[in-house]
């Protein structure tokens, strides 16, 4: 082998430079950039099979990628399909973007297979708060990491304006009606001599008054049922967004300008009301409108999707849909671009996808469908990998990436990475609260396998949870450099008696992929060892009902010895089998700390009940939602941000402080 060989990685790139000890992440990026080159972002899609007419270039680094790929490449059953998940982490995270980047570069960059990470955009709100951003860390992370923490190609942005647009639709139309009459509101809405606007056709359709289109055929009972919505101001569930953590917006009134008043409709009195009400804002990813893009299979989808979303129902109990109020195709045109995945690279020039960013406790916390289908579709012709990652732990993330978002997209996968790290299964055994900011207490430092050997049950539990869908279990266990080789031999020995088919230490943090090679190799002799066939769900959508499905997510992967529904939640279920949404999968919002619903109750608790206070419906994203403890929407910002350390070089340009 010659030197020239030696130096040039599995893809025929430079081999990575990693430094010790391992600078800042925005350092190596910055360095990434700067010295060694970022790969043409079209030489990064040639990598994969992407032809120039398959790629939009957005600048030098991103390129968003066009859909007809998938249909062109519909052939997936060659390819391997992984998720990266996790146990139920400390606040500081435990490395999952991390292991999905380390893993994607290994299998790329080190072990030469077809590889493509898909991850989600991260919100603008925790990179400025506490979290920090998602582009993985070290020098497992994408680049340049500025322009995937910040915008990336503004699909956040087009969320928050289709989210916002159809607040503003909805409390236009809730003034409409309290002002005019049906008479008055079907002139508004529908033109004489003219074709009724897309929305009020498909209107009538739900209502059954089949083929008339235009506003002379209707008769006055039908032009009443068209525009009088009657919606009940109390069942109102729609709220405007910002990708800001902002928490004196969780509650506002709307409404109180002075030209925010109406003449009632039922009066002549001459006097005016004022139109406002209580309602709120979550923070952009926790938006229906993001569930709907991670979820969506193509354009048709999107558009059905959105059209579907509910917002609040009539004093009928009839649902109010973004259709309804006429908004549906022009979210979706809002939309439109965002659909389309982002291409990026990592540190050793292996391709990601970055698409979608939906909360991972009141949403699925996975990456885009469209994201995994296209990665899928280029690399499954030479048997390659698609590495996605599920939020949170595997209680939560991993639980709907198999039963809702395989079961949106149609994949099957066969394998899943957990993720551990022996901090926080030592946590998990009894060690003192990790707190994000403080010191870690020595017992994280120093070598401690009593807490260990109790903490590594939690583990267990995911692998065992993770098995009962059929597909096989690789541990991760995400080195720090206070680790032993006895504790990280505990680790792997129980990770082996819970039914893994591995568990490897990795070191990509450090290292970049060739500290992840053992990972991936791993990896490959799991993914060859699967029977997509052994692949299964955990409920049936169709044949049990909306208390059967929570109560078996509840008992299967979190332990409870049962359920209890409280008086709004039993009264919503009812609500939702009137409507037809007691077909659709769950969703569950609790907490990412625990197996339980008590953030405080560590390792794998037993002998406690999920209380349901509530159920959600995300109806236009195909999923109901219970709330399971206190679920905060929009996050509130630390005493001391991360915002603090953020600025520019003005003479350079460069960002400083990013982490």
């Amino acid at each position: 082998m010659t030197t020239s060989e030696r130096e040039l990685n599995a893809l025929g790139y430079p081999v990575l430079q990693c430094k010790t000890p391992v600078p800042s992440d925005i350092e190596i990026s910055q360095q990434i950039v700067k010295e060694v080159g970022l790969l043409p972002i079209e030489d990064v899609a040639k990598q994969i099979g992407l032809t120039p007419d398959q790629i939009i270039p957005w600048g030098i680094s991103k390129a968003k990628v066009k859909l007809d790929v998938k249909n062109n490449n519909n052939n997936n059953s060659n390819g391997n399909y992984v998720v990266v998940t996790g146990i139920n982490p400390t606040p500081l995270g435990e490395g999952k973007s991390t292991t999905t980047i380390g893993l994607a570069q290994a299998l790329g960059a080190i072990c030469g297979q077809p590889t493509v990470a898909c991850i989600r955009q991260p919100s603008q709100g925790p990179t400025f708060g506490i979290k920090g951003g998602a582009a993985g860390g070290g020098y497992a992370q994408v680049v340049p990491m500025e322009e995937f923490n910040l915008h990336l190609t503004g699909d956040i942005h087009a969320v928050t304006a289709a989210n916002n647009l159809l607040a503003a639709a909805l409390e236009t139309r809730l003034l409409h009606e309290a002002s005019q009459s049906d008479e008055a509101l079907f002139k508004r809405l529908c033109p004489p001599n003219k074709p009724m606007a897309p929305g009020l056709v498909r209107r009538l359709e739900k209502l059954g008054i089949q083929g008339k289109r235009m506003p002379e055929e209707l008769t006055k009972e039908e032009q009443s049922q068209l525009v009088r919505l009657d919606i009940d101001p109390s069942t109102i569930t729609w709220q405007r967004v910002l990708d800001t953590c902002d928490r004196h917006l969780r509650q506002v009134q709307v409404g109180c300008g002075p030209k925010e008043t109406y003449k009632d409709k039922e009066k002549n009195d001459g006097s005016r009301k004022q139109h406002c009400r209580t309602t709120g804002f979550d923070i952009t990813v926790a938006s229906e409108v993001m569930a709907v893009l991670a979820l969506a299979n193509d354009l048709t989808d999107l558009r059905t999707k959105l059209g579907n979303m509910v917002v609040g129902y009539s004093r009928n109990r009839v649902p109010i849909t973004a259709d309804d109020l006429g908004c549906g195709g022009a979210l979706t045109v809002l939309m439109k671009d965002a659909l389309l995945p982002t291409l990026m690279q990592t540190v050793e020039r292996t391709p990601v996808l970055v698409h979608a960013g939906p909360f991972a406790n009141i949403a699925t916390g996975n990456s885009s469908v469209v994201a995994d289908q296209v990665a899928l579709s280029l690399v499954s012709e030479k048997g390659g990998f698609v590495v996605t990652e599920a939020g949170f732990g595997a209680d939560i993330g991993m639980e709907k990436f198999f039963n809702i978002k395989c079961r949106s997209s149609g994949l099957i996968p066969q394998a899943a990475v957990i993720v551990a790290t022996i901090r926080a299964l030592k946590m998990h055994g009894g060690g003192p609260p990790v707190v994000a900011g403080r010191p870690l207490a020595p017992a994280y430092k120093e070598e401690n396998l009593e807490l260990l050997k109790v903490g590594v049950a939690n583990l267990q539990k995911h692998i065992s949870n993770a098995r009962k869908f059929g597909v096989q279990v690789v541990v991760a266990v995400n080195r720090f450099s206070t680790d032993t080789e006895a504790e990280i031999d505990i680790v792997k020995a129980a990770s082996m008696e819970a039914g893994a088919y591995d568990a490897v230490m990795s070191n990509h943090w450090a290292e970049g992929g060739a500290g992840a090679k053992e990972l991936g190799e791993a990896v490959m002799k799991a993914c060859a060892s699967s029977n997509k066939e052994d692949f299964r769900f955990l409920y049936d959508v169709e044949t049990q009902s909306i208390p059967e499905k929570i109560e078996i997510i509840s008992k299967e992967i979190y332990g409870a010895d049962g359920v209890e529904f409280s008086e709004l939640a039993l009264q919503q279920i009812q609500q939702y089998e009137e409507a037809g949404f007691d077909k659709l999968p769950i969703c569950m919002a609790k907490t990412q700390y625990s197996l339980s619903c008590d953030a405080s109750a560590k390792n794998v608790p037993t002998g406690f009940t999920i209380t349901v206070r509530e159920i959600r419906s995300c109806a236009g994203a195909g999923f109901l939602y219970p709330i399971c403890g206190d679920i905060m929407t929009i996050p509130g910002l630390p005493t001391r941000p991360g915002f603090y350390d953020v600025d520019i070089d003005t003479e350079t340009g460069d960002v400083i402080g990013l982490f």
